[in-house]
């Protein structure tokens, strides 16, 4: 039996399928944005991340009433963002290499009639196979050129 031509082709035309490393990410996002750095996904998480999620955890303790090192959402590169739009817009695409590669989330914040320039988000998570499972190693930000693990936690510190 032949295909027609457009059915036969339709696998060249389909955008990279999601899997398990996409999942990993997708639980940051939906149904609810989550936030990274909260203690109790720490387990989805590897260095150097946790590193600074420690150094976090540490300047909330040492002065809870003032601005901790992460006062942003890492893996939505914002504070403020409108859930529906969010993940009505989410994409995710895999490129992985054995055990080791990245999710690429791209993302709107809020919806295009809120008027909110600069509301899209392209956002490279590293992701790592650990015991069978896919961790998060790192979240760069490639709408605004910067990686989770190169922030400096200063709050919180002893002055020397």
């Amino acid at each position: 039996m032949k295909l027609p031509l457009a059915l036969a082709l339709l696998p060249l035309a389909t955008p990279a399928l999601a899997g398990p490393a996409s999942d990993a990410v997708k639980f940051f996002y939906t149904p609810e944005v989550r936030f990274e750095a909260d203690a109790q996904y720490r387990d989805r998480f590897t260095q150097p991340v946790t590193n600074l999620f420690e150094q976090n955890d540490e300047a909330v303790r040492k002065n809870p009433d003032q601005i901790a090192c992460i006062d942003f959402d890492p893996g939505l590169d914002a504070q403020d963002f409108d859930q529906a739009t969010v993940s009505k817009t989410l994409k995710l695409t895999e490129a992985l290499d054995g055990d080791t590669g990245t999710v690429t989330a791209t993302f709107t914040l809020f919806p295009a009639d809120a008027g909110v320039e600069g509301a899209s988000r392209e956002m490279i998570w590293s992701v790592k196979k650990i015991d069978g499972q896919w961790k998060i190693a790192d979240i760069a930000s490639k709408t605004s050129d910067w990686t989770l693990s190169q922030l400096e936690c200063m709050a919180g510190q002893d002055a020397d």
